[in-house]
């Protein structure tokens, strides 16, 4: 979000005696390149008799060539301009492939123009032993700038010096130390021995107190700063020229104005041109304002401006309401560790070893605020083109009218904390909620690995590969069939209840046995929860007219008011008068005959399956429990 600052900048002569000027030449206008937007610029010349001249110099530096018919006792110039601080990254360049690696040749051309960017001054001992140290083999070429720029930064103290001039850089070598325009040159000088083009830099500078303390890094300036600066641009074929900056050993963002850049730092002066002898009073000042700040994420809208949002948004929703315009809104907001905002599960890969559990705390902090007896649902998310399983999704649920959707937040578990479950835990579970559903638990059934496909995947290993250690190029594959076999063919993965809501009028379920070829339900082979991996397709035949159907609800039909959560507890419910589980007698309690429909199984399951110590339920799809 961009930010508007004012920098007022006056430089005055007082003169003891009237005296005769030589055409000044006035290099305070920002530079054509200049890549912070200048809103408005303003040149106000002491005394008001002079003749301006607008020029451009032969690196299109804007020049302003002051004549004065008179003599005069005083000369000021007072710069006013208004910037446009908006934050741009400074490595959003491509460089041609030919100068991605550091050393590179400039093509005929370029190098032609670019000769008076090369010219270096002859080599002197501290220099030379200090060039001696900048590797030579190829690098790539970022780095190299970055490394060097980072490495006078720490190497060369900044002092404020006085004196006029350039010092030269085997002096600020030797005291390791200089001014910000001796560091520029010394960098210019380093890039030009290494065969790159490089230009002295003379400009504004702009920081701005940041809203937040960072947290590791440089903190920035304590108040809001400007002054007249001196840095580097080298120039790199597919980029341009690029700003360095030994001071800070950062490269030049929004702050830097360049205001000249040249060959030689004597072309960069801010202001030149002769005067007559005399005694001179020197007067500089510059200061900086902030005049318009929009909101940002450090620095939100107030109160105020936020009753002004809301206040619109109602006249907005009205007016949809009224002319019955019906929106859905989405949103993918990303987060980064601020403790490790390089690592990989937070910029390109899916998952990671930390994401997971963030995401958990910060779903668990958001229940708490928002819904502190809403329902925590864990399932599986977006599934992406190229990756072999679905993303993980969270999720929290609450009626709008206040009723609890869950009452115990105790009972969520918490997957940083596992509590060592295991699948005994997950058959005990299962068994006590049939109970509870008033069905029979005799239905509750083991979910096994498929025991036939690994051992055909084993087979099919090269004979000197383990598949304990596997050499398979797909790392999701090797990992699949680790964890299979460390855990034995033979474990349980987890438990599954045939289960299904009758309909509304007796509110209860029934439940049955599953008839499988096998006799024993062998999951899909994969990673997904067990209740994502049940085999579905190996349940009896059934016709269409005999399978359950589910129809969706309309999203824009009117719905009625849910019951109070009294009434749909489970032990308030009415239970159906006639059993919920299969008799002997029910069709559903034998296998159907071959090429027979099977009428009245249920064909959803509710699955209990122990995690890294952690009880998952997965549940079924129902229809509403209307009452």
């Amino acid at each position: 979000m961009p930010i508007h600052v004012a920098l007022n900048h006056r430089t005055s002569y007082r003169y003891d005696r009237l005296v005769g000027l030589s055409p000044q030449i006035v290099r305070l206008r920002p530079a054509p390149h200049c890549r912070t937007p200048i809103i408005s610029y303003s040149l106000r010349v002491t005394p008001a008799t002079h003749f301006v001249n607008w020029q451009q110099d032969p690196q299109s530096n804007y020049l302003a060539r002051l004549t004065f018919p008179e003599r005069v006792r005083e000369f000021a110039l007072e710069v006013d301009l208004v910037a446009e601080m908006a934050v741009y990254n400074p490595f959003d360049f491509f460089l041609e492939p030919d100068a991605e690696r550091i050393p590179f040749a400039y093509d005929a051309s370029q190098l032609d123009e670019l000769q008076p960017y090369l010219r270096a001054e002859p080599l002197t001992p501290h220099f030379e032993a200090y060039l001696q140290t900048i590797p030579r083999e190829p690098q790539r070429t970022i780095d190299v700038l970055v490394g060097l720029n980072q490495r006078l930064q720490r190497d060369i103290s900044y002092v404020i010096r006085m004196e006029p001039g350039i010092q030269p850089p085997e002096r600020t070598l030797e005291l390791a130390r200089g001014s910000c325009r001796d560091s520029a040159w010394l960098l210019v000088q380093l890039l030009r021995h290494r065969g790159l083009a490089a230009r002295f830099v003379s400009g504004y500078l702009v920081q701005l107190r940041p809203d937040v303390k960072a947290l590791d890094g440089p903190t920035g300036a304590d108040t809001d700063f400007t002054d007249l600066h001196a840095w580097c641009e080298v120039y790199l074929p597919g980029a341009g020229w690029i700003g360095l900056d030994p001071t800070s050993g950062l490269l030049a963002g929004e702050g830097h104005i360049p205001l000249s850049c040249t060959p030689e730092p004597a072309a960069a002066a801010p202001v030149s041109g002769a005067v007559d002898d005399c005694e001179v009073e020197f007067h500089h000042a510059m200061r900086v304002a902030r005049i318009y700040e929009s909101p940002r994420v450090t620095k939100p809208y107030t109160d105020a401006q936020w009753g002004a949002i809301v206040a619109l948004g109602d006249r907005v929703d009205a007016d949809m309401a009224r002319d019955d315009v019906r929106l859905t809104m989405g949103g993918e907001p990303t987060f980064v560790a601020v403790d490790d905002p390089d690592g990989a599960e937070w910029n390109i890969d899916a998952l990671g070893p930390t994401k997971r559990l963030r995401a958990g705390a910060l779903l668990e902090r958001l229940r708490a605020r928002y819904a502190p007896q809403g329902f925590v649902h864990v399932g599986q998310g977006k599934w992406y083109p190229g990756e072999q399983l679905p993303r993980w999704a969270f999720g929290c649920y609450w009626r709008r009218d206040g009723q609890p959707t869950w009452t115990d937040a105790a009972l969520i578990a918490d997957e940083r904390e596992p509590a060592g479950h295991a699948a005994p835990d997950a058959a005990r579970f299962l068994r006590r909620l049939a109970t509870r559903l008033g069905v029979s638990d005799e239905y509750v059934q083991p979910g096994f690995e498929d025991v036939w496909y690994y051992l055909w995947r084993e087979r099919r290993l090269p004979v000197n590969v383990d598949p304990f250690d596997s050499r398979l190029d797909d790392e999701l594959e090797r990992a699949r069939l680790r964890r299979v076999f460390s855990q034995q063919l033979d474990t349980v993965v987890g438990y599954a209840l045939p289960v299904e809501h009758l309909d509304g009028r007796t509110g209860g379920w029934r439940s049955g046995p599953w008839f499988l070829r096998d006799g024993r339900i062998y999951l899909i082979p994969g990673d997904s929860p067990m209740g994502y991996r049940l085999p579905l397709d190996s349940l009896p035949w059934s016709a269409a007219g005999d399978r359950p159907s589910f129809e969706p609800p309309d999203p824009f039909a009117l719905r009625a008011p849910l019951p109070p959560h009294t009434v749909l507890r489970p032990d308030a419910r009415t239970r159906a008068s006639s059993p919920t589980t299969v008799s002997p007698a029910d069709p559903a309690a034998t296998a159907p005959p071959r090429g027979k429909s099977a009428r009245g199984h249920a064909r959803t399951a509710l699955c209990t399956e122990a995690r890294d110590g952690v009880l998952y339920v997965f549940l079924p799809p129902i229809d509403t429990l209307d009452a």
